[in-house]
């Protein structure tokens, strides 16, 4: 299954190209280590699978952390939101200097207040509309704590108190967080007050390439020479190689995962080999307020990680399985089995006819009490052409297609427009501001992942046991943000998907012309309001 739904400024390549017979060099390699014959391939010394594991554990993982020079390319304002709440906000002070809030004893006169703040440094008084109490200004580099307690000590002053600052009663402490616009876009600070990240007795299904979920070294075949794209340099191939994998750390441990299964290689080994699958997953349920990297939508859900896209190390190794419409039905209707509350399907295929398999399969999950969020697609400035298996949603009520917005709440250059957009949410747009314009989240770090970007030179064997925290764009970005607002739905009692969907387009903040339009749909969704919607006090 083509994978053109996915994030915008992540390198699409058309799949590698075998190359039969291979280079001298890799023919050298191959008669060392493998032969290729019609029926497989196989070792001189007996057959030898597509891949197996070699240790079932592993080291932690290795935390390559946040990128300095995307750090330089953030906003002024997120670095020194940063600085200021460092230790969850610990080094601010809870109060505004330069006043105090002061209730003097009733029928004092002005001249007696006056004469009452006398020898503090306080100013005149401001009495401000709907107050029973005065605001006094005093010098700036006073304590206010100090000249509060001194006023209250005053037989004619009834209480004293510095200004205190408030704000939603959840904020995460995580130090990356300030460089997640899309969260506060949302106002997912007013929500988690409502909310604080759903429950584990949520299950989210990331259908996706994969997640990095286990600590686990993994042995692979590449039998053969491929190029990246027509008329590319032959890479060769590597033989018999070991990958290391690990957990991504702000996912949690394994408690976390439930019922992984792999399309492509057929086992329960769904190891994320590109990266994508695990920064979905991580807009979804990132560990949040653990004074580490970024916070997620709904941090406390399970993650049921699920490998439908062939990648090219997939393609690489030889994997048995490939992404297509078969493969992603029988991924959604096991997610559906497998008790998944909500299915997210950051992927699709803008080429070709009507995905029938893959909505007879959404039918059957939503029938199963399970939530449907997929990608509107990425093709609006190559063709504008919807993801065939988004345009089911208009017909299925607990199935929405999510469009992408920038960081200026407009709809993102690449995001496809058209009858099937029911919904919009951040996916990030490099055209407004840069890398710190994009969605950031912890994923596997590409640089020792990817090795065939850097040509065949330096090509070699992946690792997948180093993390980072990356900026990526798309729709794909988009999808998980509603998928973590399903789950806090879900923990507030509303367990239908139609009724999931009611609500969400209900209370979305309308972007577009008025009502349902091709490029927001219904709008922006809006976590708090839909959650304050359902009847809570909060």
């Amino acid at each position: 299954m083509s994978s053109n739904a996915r994030g915008a400024d992540k390198i699409e390549m058309p799949p590698p190209a075998r190359l039969r017979p291979p280079t001298a060099l890799a023919a050298l390699l191959c008669a060392l280590v493998v032969t290729a014959t019609p029926e497989g391939h196989t070792r001189q010394d007996g057959p030898v699978p597509r891949r197996q594991v070699m240790a079932d554990r592993g080291l932690a993982a290795i935390d390559r952390g946040f990128r300095p020079r995307d750090y330089a390319r953030a906003p002024r304002s997120a670095r020194h939101l940063s600085r200021a709440t460092e230790a969850a906000g610990a080094s601010a002070e809870p109060y505004v200097r330069g006043s105090v809030l002061v209730k003097f004893a009733e029928g004092m006169t002005v001249s007696a207040t006056t004469a009452a703040l006398s020898g503090t440094g306080a100013s005149p008084l401001t009495r401000p509309p709907q107050a029973d109490f005065d605001i006094v200004a005093i010098p700036h580099e006073a304590d206010p704590q100090a000249v509060a307690e001194a006023l209250g000590a005053r037989p004619d002053v009834v209480w004293a108190q510095p200004r205190y600052r408030v704000h939603a009663m959840f904020r995460p402490n995580d130090p990356l967080y300030p460089f997640q616009w899309n969260f506060p876009a949302l106002d997912m600070e007013g929500a988690w007050a409502i909310n604080p990240g759903a429950s584990r007795d949520i299950i989210v299904a990331v259908l996706d390439s994969g997640v990095a979920h286990r600590n686990i070294t993994v042995r692979y075949r590449s039998a053969f020479d491929f190029r990246l794209s027509l008329g590319g340099p032959v890479f060769p191939a590597l033989g018999l190689v070991d990958v290391p994998f690990a957990t991504a750390p702000e996912l949690g441990g394994a408690e976390r995962f439930v019922a992984p299964w792999d399309f492509i290689w057929d086992d329960d080994l769904p190891v994320d080999l590109e990266g994508h699958g695990t920064h979905v997953a991580g807009t979804i349920g990132q560990l949040t307020n653990n004074g580490t990297g970024v916070a997620g939508m709904a941090f406390n859900v399970r993650l049921m990680p699920v490998k439908v896209l062939q990648e090219v190390w997939d393609f690489i190794f030889d994997s048995p399985g490939t992404g297509t419409d078969d493969t992603v039905a029988r991924a959604i209707r096991y997610a559906a089995d497998q008790g998944a509350q909500v299915i997210n399907m950051s992927f699709g295929r803008e080429g070709g006819g009507p995905a029938t398999a893959v909505e007879e399969a959404i039918r059957y999950a939503v029938s199963r009490g399970a939530f449907v969020v997929v990608a509107a697609g990425n093709d609006r400035e190559t063709g504008n052409r919807p993801n065939r298996i988004a345009e089911a949603a208009p017909r299925i009520d607990g199935m929405v297609a999510v469009g992408a917005v920038g960081r200026d709440l407009r709809v993102a250059y690449y995001s496809t427009t058209g009858a099937h957009v029911e919904l919009a949410a951040p996916g990030g747009a490099s055209r407004t501001g840069d890398s710190s314009g994009l969605i950031l989240q912890q994923t596997v770090d590409p640089d020792l992942l990817e090795t065939y970007a850097f040509g065949p030179a330096r090509f070699g064997p992946p690792r997948a046991d180093a993390m980072a925290y990356h900026y990526l764009q798309g729709t794909s970005m988009a999808v998980p943000h509603v998928s973590g607002l399903a789950a806090l739905l879900l923990q507030q009692g509303i367990t239908s998907p139609a009724a999931i969907e009611a609500a969400m387009t209900r209370f979305a903040t309308d972007l577009g012309p008025p009502g349902r339009d091709n490029e927001y749909g219904h709008g922006l969704i809006n976590p708090r309001a839909t959650l304050r919607g359902l009847g809570l006090a909060r």
